[in-house]
């Protein structure tokens, strides 16, 4: 009997309609689970081998592990795990590979960045909105020209963002990094952070979720940035503390935000962020394009033949 490969999540059915699968005909039985997987029966798990997991849509706890006896490895596309309880994963020996070879959201989560960006200094949100009524605004723009970007963690996706802006657009760029911080790109000047958030037009945030990131843009910070400023985050919702952006937002100094992150995730429909006109809110779509889901399907392929073959990389895996 073939082990079984269960995917999760494949909402758009990129994943399913991705032809990498057939190179594992013979190898493995693909299924993929159009429901959540509170919604499966035990009877539905119960002979799975393998598991593909997309992003961070299902939290992986210990009472799912209890319901996979036979769960041998996780395909968890992306570079983080933050949704797995990798102490249950370990107790019922189960692997975590994890798709840090991915490069499309590097070039995907710039884009959205700089749209944003581009938009909130033009006014678009407001512009938009009041065009659908029938109306013809008069509003004065900004130009990202001559300004400066400072960027909060300056690994693989906030370096990508750094290298944008000095040729396309002219903008100063500085940089903040968590003490402790890898991050080996000498090219930008480093601040310290209340400096950069001071000092900065437009900040953008690239910073990994960990308890030190948790939080870190709270109220006192948020009312420490300079007034007009623009705040970008397509990072992780809980960095910011929303509750003191919403107020940055009305009352100052924050001119406008570009949010695709939020601290609960669907953004609630009665979330006061909805109601103003001086943001630009999108659905947690930073990595969600074409070629970042074929990326994923291709590199899972890839992990699971060499998991069959005893040759999955060391360099992949969660210890």
């Amino acid at each position: 009997m073939k082990p079984i490969l269960l995917v999760l999540d494949d909402w758009e059915g990129n994943i399913a309609a991705n032809p990498c699968w057939k190179e594992l005909e013979g190898k493995a039985e693909i299924r993929f689970l159009s429901k959540p997987m509170t919604s499966a029966t035990d009877a539905e798990l119960a002979d799975v081998t393998f598991l593909m997991a997309l992003r961070e849509r299902t939290a992986l706890t210990k009472e799912v592990f209890s319901r996979l006896p036979n769960l041998k490895l996780i395909l968890q596309t992306g570079g983080h795990a933050y949704h797995i309880d990798q102490k249950a994963a370990q107790k019922h020996g189960v692997t975590i590979a994890l798709g840090r070879r991915v490069k499309a959201p590097l070039i995907a989560v710039p884009e959205l960045v700089f749209l944003m960006m581009l938009g909130l200094m033009h006014k678009v949100p407001m512009a938009l909105q009041a065009m659908h009524k029938g109306e013809w605004p008069l509003l004065t723009g900004r130009t990202l020209s001559g300004r400066r970007l400072g960027i909060l963690g300056i690994g693989r996706h906030g370096t990508c963002v750094a290298h944008i802006p000095k040729t396309a657009f002219n903008m100063d760029v500085v940089a903040w990094a968590r003490p402790g911080s890898q991050a080996t790109n000498n090219d930008i000047p480093r601040l310290p952070l209340e400096e950069l958030l001071s000092t900065s037009d437009i900040v953008s945030i690239h910073l990994r979720l960990s308890p030190e990131s948790t939080g870190l843009i709270n109220a006192e910070r948020l009312q420490g940035m300079k007034k007009g400023s623009v705040l970008i985050n397509t990072s992780r919702g809980t960095i910011v503390n929303e509750d003191a952006l919403i107020n940055a937002l009305t009352k100052g100094p924050v001119a406008s935000a570009g949010l695709d992150v939020f601290t609960h995730e669907p953004l609630a429909i009665d979330s006061p962020l909805r109601k103003l006109n001086n943001v630009i809110l999108t659905p947690h779509i930073g990595w969600t394009v074409e070629e970042v889901f074929a990326e994923f399907a291709q590199i899972a392929c890839t992990q699971l033949r060499q998991y069959l073959q005893g040759n999955l990389p060391e360099t992949e895996v969660i210890k």
